[in-house]
């Protein structure tokens, strides 16, 4: 259950990135309400998961998976860059995430 809540956790850490763009891009309350609330559920999840993972493992798939994601959204929905170099410096840390998976 605690690698189901960490993978939560980190798909609303991908979501509160997608709201940093929104309130970015166009403030409103609607926008900021779901940054904090997309954020504050990743914290909780990422908590819960902190119960049964060590600290570091679970702290640095929780990263991956936002910083990832935020990536990977960032060139499906806003036109960014997909460069090879891009592509594949993402593929590492997705890599280096499930290592920690496996290790862990």
């Amino acid at each position: 259950m605690a690698w189901i809540s960490l993978i939560i956790a980190g798909l609303f850490e991908m979501f509160g990135v997608l709201m940093i763009h929104k309130v970015h891009k166009n403030p409103s309350w609607r926008s900021m309400f779901l940054l904090i609330m997309g954020f504050g559920l990743s914290f909780l999840f990422l908590a819960f998961a902190m119960k049964t993972l060590p600290m570091g493992t679970a702290y640095a798939i929780w990263t991956g998976i936002g910083a990832s994601g935020g990536a990977i959204l960032g060139m499906i929905f806003f036109r960014e860059s997909k460069d090879w170099k891009r592509v594949g410096f993402i593929a590492m840390v997705l890599g280096a995430t499930i290592g920690l998976k496996l290790i862990g």
